[in-house]
């Protein structure tokens, strides 16, 4: 039997001391002791002389790495699993070049890993809230009073920054937080998003940004002091967006701290990691290794990487 209550980095060696180890507990999250082809999931299965899988049905082999994060890769699955534990296990994430020092690996490897891990972690987002829902927006990007005089813009205010990446977040009141990357903060942006993923109905605390007018059509809409004067409403102490304005601090803290730069193409990979580790900021590392293990079923190619304007969730085998 595996310890599936792993504590430590010396616990996760001592469980996985081989690569079969890790096949074999690969194999039992996420089939469970029995095979599943992914390429059609009612096919019938045989077992090969090689260690591998045979689906009838498409006559197609495959093993528990194919259409997953491992797919195709030539690296152990004893390295994975370190790697995994690590990204999931730090409170701020890890960068590229840390992680290769950890491993003994380039910083193009060990970023090309970071990015195939957090292409699985939209598992955590895309949630459907209902009940109270804190909703904010944000941008990523440097304030331009910060900047050197030769990168400043002028006659630019806080939303028309060229280089800025808006972003909403929405957090059910003692629930989870969803998070979605915008191509501006207008109304034609901000109303769709939050249709899809809040139930109708349901009470939204919104600061008074003028994209948020009309959506008492569908909502209860209470709208918070003015963000000069403070967030608590004069009249409900109740009515506040604390939890998403920290969430947002939380989410500039750990990419400031741990990343270089992130580009436009993959914002959205690191908003996916963020979330993952809030709403799982409660669970132990343990729980968060092996969900991340079990939903580790999209593969990543490095040229969709490069090329790829949008994040792939799913499978592909092609």
């Amino acid at each position: 039997m595996f310890n599936t209550d792993i504590k430590s980095v010396v616990e996760l060696m001592d469980t996985f001391p081989d690569e079969a180890s890790c096949i074999k507990y690969l194999e039992q999250i996420r089939w469970a002791g029995t095979p599943v082809s992914p390429y059609d999931p009612d096919s019938k299965v045989y077992k090969l002389n090689d260690g591998n899988y045979k689906c009838k049905n498409t006559q197609k082999k495959f093993n528990v790495r194919t259409c997953s994060m491992f797919g195709d890769t030539k690296m152990e699955l004893r390295k994975w699993f370190l790697a995994l534990w690590l990204v999931t296990g730090h409170k701020k994430g890890i960068s590229s070049i840390q992680l290769g020092k950890d491993l003994g690996m380039t910083q193009k490897s060990a970023w090309f890993m970071l990015q195939r891990i957090r292409k699985c972690y939209f598992v955590e987002n895309y949630n459907v809230l209902e009940g109270i829902i804190e909703a904010d927006e944000t941008f990523y990007g440097g304030k331009n009073k910060n900047r050197h005089n030769n990168k400043k813009f002028k006659q630019c205010s806080d939303r028309n920054f060229p280089d800025k990446i808006p972003i909403i977040g929405m957090i059910q009141r003692g629930g989870k937080m969803t998070a979605v990357v915008l191509k501006n903060t207008q109304r034609e942006s901000i109303h769709p998003v939050i249709k899809e993923f809040v139930i109708e109905g349901s009470i939204l605390h919104l600061d008074d940004w003028k994209a948020y007018r009309g959506l008492n059509e569908w909502y209860d809409h209470k709208t918070v002091k003015d963000a000069s004067k403070g967030y608590i409403n004069d009249y409900d102490p109740s009515v506040h967006t604390n939890n998403i304005e920290g969430a947002w601090k939380g989410f500039k803290n750990s990419a400031r701290d741990m990343y270089n730069s992130v580009s436009k193409k993959h914002i959205q990979l690191y908003v996916d990691e963020f979330v993952f580790r809030y709403n799982l900021r409660k669970h132990s590392d343990s729980d968060k290794f092996n969900w991340l293990l079990l939903n580790s079923t999209t593969r990543t190619k490095y040229k969709d990487l490069i090329y790829e304007e949008t994040q792939s969730k799913g499978c592909d085998c092609t």
